[in-house]
This record gives C-alpha cells, sequence and structure tokens, in this order.
C-alpha cells in the first residue's frame, strides 16, 4: 500500500513567464525525440529481447 502526496520535492519560485522556455522544456518531455518517447522505445523493445538479462536491462532504462 502507498500514500500519494502531491508536493515538490524541491519548493519552485516562478519569478518571470517565459513562454519561449516552456514550449521547449515541453518538446524535451514529449516530442517525438524527446525523454518520454526514448523511455517507451526502450520498453516496447524489451518484449523482443531473448535472455533475461537484456529485458531487464531495458526495463531498468526505460522507467528510470
Amino acid at each position: 500500500m502507498w500514500i500519494y502526496e502531491k508536493k515538490l520535492e524541491f519548493p519552485v519560485k516562478i519569478k518571470k513567464k517565459d513562454p519561449a522556455l516552456a514550449k521547449l522544456i515541453l518538446t524535451q518531455y514529449g516530442g517525438p525525440n524527446g525523454e518520454l518517447g526514448a523511455a517507451l522505445r526502450y520498453l516496447s523493445q524489451r518484449y523482443s529481447m531473448i535472455t533475461p538479462d537484456s529485458k531487464a536491462a531495458l526495463t531498468d532504462i526505460g522507467i528510470r
């Protein structure tokens, strides 16, 4: 069982809005060449691996 606490790990203080930087950050996480895309590719490729060690390696890379 786990408890979900909706709080940030570090406090965030935004001094001014920067829409251009926000757009860049979003494309890095969610774009086709971003972190999310890479993680999903690792996780989907693990199903074609033959050995359990290689499956475990791709799983570890994909979830971290």
